[in-house]
């Protein structure tokens, strides 16, 4: 056990960890975090790249959920199933029905048709499936690296191996009480690699913390059963899963409808807000209204659940997260801990720079290594003269960006324009 012990305190040891684990995954590291960056403000780069979807707010109030599925339903006579819709949460934006297993994609492990409707006038905007879009392609990178379930485990093992990537870097970095002070130190004078190497250490060191919680939340994200099982809360991850309710209702000519299951769903939570709403499956199907109240730091799936019969209309199930376990609310924090939404905005933008930090972790970390093996070489650093060029560099950049800004406006104004003029 002793033996065990010292093995651990051995620094080549955790320094192999540290390196072969950057060589061989630093990539995929990398490559994670951008896409995590990107996806925390998923939704904006949709609307931005698809402007159909902004819908202009106004004062009219919206249309009811029963005829916007009705629209739906015409549009998709063939889709027979659950239909779930999904509220915007913004003023602009549209609101989503979602088709989870829809013919073209039976074969897939997640690929629902997605469906865009205007709110004020319950008009069909556009139908796209999961995964053909700039943002659900990339979301599923981050998620299964594009390889269906055999990608979902692949990335549990991943965060698995950044968890230790970043203990290992720690331990690294730790130099000892009497030392403390120059390990936050930053030197320049010593030449190029000296520089980088003192960089990397710093900001592997302001990161740790966030990456281990996204490491942490991710695995169990990718992995749910392990700690569902643990905690007892089993299908909470996500809230894709719940108890298997029926309607016992006798089946009769005027079943309840989307706006009278919500009012009766409303009755129990009446400060709440609703996020989603599922059509019954069959016969014996329920309506499942799924509300978010006030207290609830989950925005995409608050956990607060309220079950109706479709034929009578009476409440068959509800859950509500005030009574939860200390391990079903654990489980019930993982999402929103893992996108940033339980931090609010500032949070999210934290959480968008904490997954750039992998890129450049690992391009310093590489790039040292390479000056170790003799591969790149070392040079001194002229800080006035390097000012001076990235000064030139940043004016250069800026002048770029003014110019894309300028290409990608013109493009969204000539669809907007032709958007309007179809709609004339």
């Amino acid at each position: 056990m002793q033996f065990a012990f010292n093995r651990l305190k051995n620094r080549a040891l955790w320094i192999k960890i540290h390196i072969y684990s950057a060589l061989v995954l630093g990539l995929i590291f990398a490559m994670t975090g951008l896409t995590g960056s990107l996806s925390v403000y998923r939704d904006e780069i949709d609307e931005l790249l698809n402007p159909d979807l902004v819908i202009p707010a106004q004062n009219t109030p919206l249309v009811s959920p029963d005829k916007m599925l009705a629209a739906v339903r015409k549009a998709h006579p063939h889709r027979n199933g659950v239909w779930t819709l999904e509220m915007p949460r913004s003023a602009h934006g549209a609101v989503t029905f979602w088709f989870d297993k829809p013919q073209e994609a039976v074969d897939k492990l997640y690929a629902p048709l997605m469906v865009a409707v205007n709110p004020y006038t319950g008009e069909v905007i556009s139908s796209r499936f999961w995964g053909q879009t700039f943002t659900t392609w990339m979301l599923d990178l981050h998620t299964q690296l594009q390889m269906e379930a055999f990608g979902r485990k692949a990335m549990a093992v991943i965060a698995v191996f950044l968890f230790m990537s970043v203990l290992s870097g720690l331990y690294l970095w730790w130099p000892g009480w009497g030392l403390l002070p120059s390990a936050f130190a930053v030197r320049s004078d010593s030449g190029l690699m000296r520089w980088l190497f003192d960089q990397h250490r710093l900001l592997g060191l302001i990161s740790a913390g966030l990456l281990l919680l996204l490491a942490f939340t991710g695995f169990h994200l990718a992995y749910p059963p392990l700690l569902e099982t643990l905690t007892a809360s089993a299908g909470m991850g996500h809230d894709d899963a719940g108890p298997n309710v029926h309607s016992s209702g006798v089946p009769n000519n005027r079943p309840v409808g989307l706006t009278e299951a919500v009012l009766v769903a409303r009755g129990l939570f009446p400060s709440s807000e609703v996020r989603r709403i599922s059509t019954p499956l069959g016969e014996l199907g329920t309506y499942r209204i799924n509300l978010r109240q006030h207290h609830e730091i989950n925005q995409h799936h608050p956990m607060t659940n309220v079950w109706i019969d479709r034929w009578s209309g009476q409440i068959r199930d509800v859950r509500n997260p005030v009574k939860f376990s200390a391990g079903q609310s654990f489980t019930a924090w993982l999402w929103p801990l893992h996108t940033g939404e339980a931090v609010g905005s500032t949070g999210k933008f934290i959480w968008f720079l904490t997954g750039l930090t992998p890129l450049l972790l690992y391009i310093s970390g590489l790039w040292h290594w390479l000056y170790r093996k003799g591969i790149a070489k070392d040079r001194q650093l002229d800080f006035p003269r390097l000012r001076q060029k990235m000064l030139a560099v940043s004016l250069q950049g800026i002048l770029f960006c003014l110019k894309l800004a300028g290409l990608i406006t013109g493009f969204l104004l000539k669809r907007i324009a032709e958007i309007r003029n179809s709609k004339l």
